[in-house]
């Protein structure tokens, strides 16, 4: 996709840094300068997202988390943005959904499968959240979502039917492991 124009540019770099000071409105404002032709350019629209999410404005956040999945279908990001939008807008099971319906075309993507783990822990579906866990933290890339994964307040109904042995053994491992690799 094209880069943005300068004008289009500083009003999404404006937005930003009303949202870094936690005003939303202002944020909005600012994505209001952009004209037109390019409301629908992927960083508009990631930041229009970013400001319907911060305001808790879901509804207007999903519409936008669609309109990113129809501009760039072949990123994962958008795809995680739009279940997590789902989440808040229509409930866990919209938000598994949509996940379970892409895992395929990104075989490669540790995140969707973590995210589906948190949804199913959440639904009480603690074997499915396991089986996603495991393939999840079999993928590249997965040293961070293990680390996150001990202290991730979703994944908590599942820790919990483990045993907390088992979390204190897993935070120990997590913690020699990055140890090791600084």
């Amino acid at each position: 996709m094209n880069a943005l124009p300068q004008l289009e540019a500083f009003a999404v770099q404006a937005a930003e840094g009303w949202l870094m000071l936690g005003n939303a409105l202002e944020a909005n404002e600012e994505l209001e300068a952009v004209t037109p032709e390019y409301r629908y350019h992927p960083m508009v629209l990631a930041m229009r997202w970013q400001v319907y999410a911060a305001a808790e404005w879901w509804e207007a956040a999903w519409v936008v988390a669609r309109a990113l999945c129809e501009v760039v279908p072949e990123s994962p990001e958008v795809w995680i943005c739009y279940a997590n939008t789902l989440r808040k807008y229509r409930g866990l099971l919209d938000a598994r959904a949509a996940l379970n319906d892409i895992t395929e075309k990104f075989p490669d993507d540790a995140v969707i499968r973590y995210n589906l783990a948190c949804y199913s822990a959440q639904l009480g579906q603690l074997e499915e959240a396991r089986s996603w866990l495991l393939k999840a933290f079999e993928l590249k890339n997965a040293d961070p979502l293990k680390m996150a994964a001990v202290c991730d307040p979703d994944l908590q109904p599942l820790w919990e039917r483990i045993g907390h042995g088992s979390v204190v053994e897993l935070e120990c491992h997590f913690r020699c492991f990055r140890e090791s690799n600084l």
